[in-house]
């Protein structure tokens, strides 16, 4: 089992003051964002564009709140990268590359839910999960008005309360969290894999924001999460949250949290649920839709 985020075993350990400079600006910046987003809210929120299909959704506010975000990382770190979910990757030279979702969970936002937040975090290495160092994160919930922080090697909090994953319960009193992907066929290989796990634990809970997902398993209301789908600005933050909060992130098949899979939580019960989604095969390619018509 690989955790996630973590660098080589040969990496040199970052700077504290590095770490501590990171994170101050990922706090500064989404807080920023999130002022953005909640303040500026209209009563009926429009969808500007969609992605994988026509229920994955962009709204104008999405598109203002990234702008908003690579502005002032422009301003305050201009020498480093930005990955973002709607700009795509602009290069830099530091060596740092920031990692934003300037929304996540948008369709709670449109819908008028108050799960949705910002995250954004400081990585080095190539901006992919399976390579990356994440430096320090922030995930910002402003509806919910929470902030969740972390920095390499200084721990997780929530609103300055140190987090602490705490040892799971068995499997069958752990309350899950888990997402769904937007095309069909993806729903449906998901479907399957949730009707097997249901049985054998205390229930599910399906939120709509991976990056609070996450995060709610570091600060306990979650014991475990899974979720395939998950791309670098759904990670890169919260995963750094419960990893410093002593958790473990991974994927399948010894690889990375990534795309393919995503599973947090308890150590112990993050290798029981690994073992468990590689036996359902909930990283198979998924199947076509037959055309009926």
């Amino acid at each position: 089992m690989t955790s996630s985020p973590g660098p080589p075993s040969d990496a040199p350990a970052s700077p504290h003051a590095l770490v501590a400079e990171l994170l101050a600006v990922a706090e500064q910046v989404a807080r920023a964002a999130g002022r953005l987003v909640q303040e500026g809210r209209p009563d009926v929120v429009g969808v500007a564009a969609t992605k994988s299909s026509a229920v994955d959704v962009v709204t104008a506010m999405d598109l203002a709140s990234e702008d908003l975000v690579r502005r002032t990382l422009a301003r305050l770190r201009p020498d480093d990268a930005i990955l973002g979910e709607e700009g795509g990757h602009v290069t830099g030279t530091s060596g740092v590359t920031w990692v934003v979702d300037p929304i996540d969970g948008t369709v709670n936002y449109l819908y008028g839910l108050p799960a949705y937040a910002v995250s954004v975090a400081a990585v080095v290495g190539e901006p992919t999960p399976a390579t990356w160092t994440v430096l320090a994160g922030c995930v910002h919930a402003p509806a919910a008005g929470e902030t969740w922080t972390a920095g390499r090697g200084t721990g997780a909090y929530l609103d300055g309360r140190r987090l602490a994953v705490a040892p799971a319960p068995p499997l069958d009193r752990c309350l899950l969290g888990t997402g769904f992907g937007y095309v069909a066929e993806r729903r449906r290989a998901q479907a399957r894999v949730l009707a097997a796990l249901l049985p054998q634990v205390r229930d599910v809970r399906r939120i709509g924001a991976a990056a609070i997902d996450l995060c709610q398993v570091a600060t306990g209301r979650l014991d475990l999460y899974y979720e395939r789908g998950l791309q670098p600005w759904d990670l890169a933050a919260a995963a750094l949250v419960v990893a410093e909060a002593g958790g473990a992130v991974s994927g399948l098949r010894g690889r990375a949290a990534g795309p393919d899979m995503t599973v947090a939580g308890a150590p112990e019960r993050v290798a029981q649920l690994v073992a468990m989604l590689e036996e359902l095969d909930a990283d198979a390619p998924d199947a076509p839709v037959a055309d009926n018509r």
